[in-house]
C-alpha cells in the first residue's frame, strides 16, 4: 500500500542496578502535528497509585524477598566506561517534605559513562512533574546536584548544603498523589523516577519529614525507592541509607465487607522464619481507625489469615468503596500498604516476572493460599503505541481500549455524575464517551485534535463504529502504569474537596525493558495485547506489531 506519512513535530526506564539504558531514542516533548498529505492513504487494520511492584517469574504472591538496603547499590556502573553516553539518575525525592514546609526537590547525578563538559552539550533538562534545563556548567560522575521549588527555603533548610542547587520553573509541583520526573538528555540516557503517596509507596516519605532515595532497580516503580533513614533526607551527597527496618511480611489480599462475605485481611511472610505479629497495627486509611492485631503468627514462607471481628482490639470494618491500609510493625518503616480496588472482590498482590509488584482486585478469594489472577473488567487496553518512530506513516502514540461486553459501555457514571478515567495519560471521560458493543475506541494525543477530521478520513475511520476520544497526557517512552478504572463511590471531604473511589477493569505496567517486545521502542511497532483473560501487567499479555489505525 503506498503510504503518505503525517508529518508531526513536536531510554528507557534505566534498570539502574546495572545502569543498563534500554532505549535507543530519545523522547519528544511535544508532537505538534502539521498539515497532512493530500493523499490520506495510510495503513489500516484492527491505572495513583498505586499499582507497582519484587520478583519471580512464576507471578505469584509469597515469592517476594526481602528489598535490599540502598547502601548496596552501586553508585555508578563498573560496566561503562568513561568513553560511554552519560546515564541519568535520581538519587533522591523530596515531594512533600511536612505538614509545614512547602519544600521540595530532586537530587540527580551520572550514574555512568562519561562526564559533561557542559550540560547543555547533552540539552540535560527536566521534564513531567517539573520543568527545568540544565545551564551550560560542567557535570562529573559522583557529583549530585539538587533540583529545587524554593531556593531560598532550600538553603534555610539545608545551612551546610555545599553543592549546586538551582530552581526549576514557575508553577512546576510535585504533587504529593504521585508522578513522574524525566530527567532526560539527548542520546540514550535517560531516566523515568516516580514517586507516590500512596501504597505500595513508603508512608514515611509522605509527609512525615522524609525522603524517597532510589536503592536499585526500575526507578519508576516502587519498590525501587525507600524511605530515608535520615529525616530531611541528605541532599548533594548520594548513597543515602534507607530506614533499615527487616520486614519480610506484606498485606497480600483483603476482602471487604461485601455481600455475602465477613472481611478478613492476609498477610504472607516471605522470609526463612517465623514472625510474630502480635502487637502490629493496622491503619484503614478510609476510616481513619487503626486497630491492634490481638495475637499472631506469621509462617516461613505462609500465610496467616486475620478475621475482622477475633483478630484485632476492635473489629475491623474494610467498606466496599476501597482505600489505602497500612500494616505496621514495631520498628519505624516495618511497613506493607495495599491500596484496595473498589466493589465487591477482594484486592491482591502478584508478584511480575520483570520484579514488579502489581495490586489490583482478583478474580478469586484465597485466603491463606496463592493468590488467584486479577480480574479484568468490561473493559481493557488492546493497543499501545508508546513511543513512534519519527519516519513512519503512523509516527504519533496512541491507545485502543476495548468493550469486551454485548452492550455499549458509556464511560460516564450519570448517578455520581463523574467519568471514567485512564490512569497515566490524564484521561477523563464524560457522557458523550460510549464504546458500542464488542467495539473499539481510539485514543489519540490533544495534540491531534486540530487535524482529526483529515487524519480520521484519511485512516478510513468509522466514529460510529469506532469512536475516538483525546487525552492531554503524554505516554512515557520509558514505561508507566496505564489503568482504565470506573467510578464506584464518591465520598465529599469538605465544601471544596472530594474523594472518588474507582473500581479497576484492566492496568499494565508497560516497560520499553520488556525483551520480547523491544521493536516497539522507537522502532514503529507498538504493544498488542494477546492475553485477555487477566489485567495486562506481564510482558506475556502482549506482542510486538505494526500499529494498527482504521477499520
Amino acid at each position: 500500500m503506498n503510504m503518505k506519512k503525517w508529518l508531526l513535530t513536536g531510554a528507557c526506564v534505566s534498570m539502574l542496578s546495572v545502569f543498563a539504558a534500554c532505549s535507543g531514542d530519545s523522547e519528544n516533548e511535544d508532537q505538534n502535528p502539521v498539515t497532512p498529505s493530500d493523499d490520506p492513504s495510510l495503513s489500516s487494520g484492527e491505572e495513583q497509585n498505586p499499582t507497582s511492584e519484587a520478583t519471580s517469574a512464576t507471578s505469584d504472591a509469597g515469592t517476594k524477598s526481602e528489598a535490599a538496603s540502598s547502601s548496596s547499590r552501586d553508585i555508578y556502573s563498573s560496566a561503562m566506561t568513561d568513553t560511554d553516553a552519560p546515564q541519568m539518575a535520581c538519587s533522591e525525592i523530596m515531594f512533600n517534605a511536612s505538614d509545614n514546609s512547602d519544600l521540595e526537590w530532586v537530587e540527580v547525578y551520572i550514574a555512568g559513562g562519561m562526564d559533561m563538559a557542559a550540560m547543555t552539550d547533552f540539552d540535560m533538562h527536566l521534564s513531567g512533574a517539573v520543568d527545568f534545563t540544565f545551564p551550560s556548567e560542567p557535570l562529573k560522575k559522583g557529583e549530585y546536584i539538587v533540583v529545587t521549588n524554593d531556593l531560598a527555603e532550600f538553603k534555610n533548610a539545608y545551612p551546610s548544603f555545599a553543592g549546586r542547587v538551582f530552581q526549576w520553573d514557575a508553577e512546576g509541583k510535585l504533587i504529593n498523589e504521585g508522578d513522574v520526573v524525566n530527567v532526560k538528555i539527548a542520546g540514550e540516557g535517560d531516566v523515568s523516577c516516580a514517586f507516590s503517596n500512596e501504597p505500595p509507596w513508603p508512608s514515611l516519605a509522605n509527609g512525615k519529614g522524609h525522603s524517597l532515595v532510589f536503592k536499585g532497580g526500575n526507578a519508576a516503580q516502587s519498590v525501587a525507592w525507600c524511605a530515608s533513614k535520615t529525616k530531611g533526607g541528605n541532599p548533594g551527597v548520594g548513597g543515602d541509607e534507607c530506614v533499615e527496618a527487616s520486614n519480610t511480611v506484606r498485606i497480600n489480599e483483603v476482602m471487604p465487607n461485601a455481600a455475602g462475605a465477613d472481611p478478613w485481611i492476609e498477610l504472607y511472610n516471605s522470609g526463612d522464619t517465623d514472625v510474630d505479629v502480635t502487637g502490629w497495627t493496622v491503619f484503614v486509611k478510609r476510616r481513619d481507625e487503626k486497630l491492634t492485631v490481638a495475637s499472631g503468627v506469621v509462617p516461613a514462607k505462609g500465610y496467616l489469615v486475620l478475621d475482622a471481628k477475633t483478630s484485632f482490639d476492635n473489629e475491623l470494618v474494610v467498606s466496599d468503596q476501597g482505600g489505602e491500609i497500612y500494616l505496621n510493625g514495631p520498628a519505624e518503616g516495618q511497613e506493607s500498604s495495599i491500596w484496595m480496588s473498589a466493589g465487591q472482590y477482594s484486592s491482591g498482590v502478584r508478584d511480575l516476572a520483570d520484579g514488579s509488584v502489581a495490586q489490583g482486585p482478583m478474580t478469586t478469594p484465597t485466603p491463606g493460599a496463592v493468590n488467584s489472577a486479577f480480574k479484568i473488567g468490561s473493559v481493557y487496553i488492546s493497543e499501545i503505541h508508546y513511543h513512534p518512530k519519527d519516519s513512519d506513516p503512523i509516527n504519533f502514540e496512541f491507545m485502543k481500549i476495548v468493550n469486551n461486553t454485548d452492550a455499549p459501555v458509556t464511560l460516564f457514571n450519570a448517578n455520581l455524575k463523574k467519568g471514567w478515567k485512564i490512569e497515566g495519560i490524564g484521561k477523563t471521560f464524560d457522557a458523550k464517551d460510549v464504546i458500542p458493543a464488542k467495539s473499539t475506541m481510539i485514543l489519540l494525543p490533544d495534540s491531534l485534535r486540530a487535524v482529526s477530521s483529515q487524519l480520521l478520513n484519511g485512516l478510513k475511520i468509522d466514529i460510529s463504529v469506532t469512536p475516538v476520544s483525546f487525552y492531554e497526557g503524554k505516554l512515557s517512552n520509558r514505561g508507566e502504569t496505564i489503568a482504565i478504572k470506573e467510578p464506584y463511590a464518591v465520598e465529599t471531604l469538605n465544601m471544596a474537596n472530594e474523594k472518588i473511589f474507582y473500581t479497576w477493569h484492566d492496568a499494565t505496567l508497560y516497560s520499553d525493558c520488556w525483551p520480547s517486545v523491544k521493536q516497539t521502542d522507537g522502532y514503529g511497532f507498538s504493544l498488542h495485547r494477546e492475553d485477555i483473560t487477566t489485567m495486562g501487567y506481564e510482558e506475556a499479555a502482549w506482542k510486538e506489531a505494526a500499529p494498527s489505525l482504521g477499520n
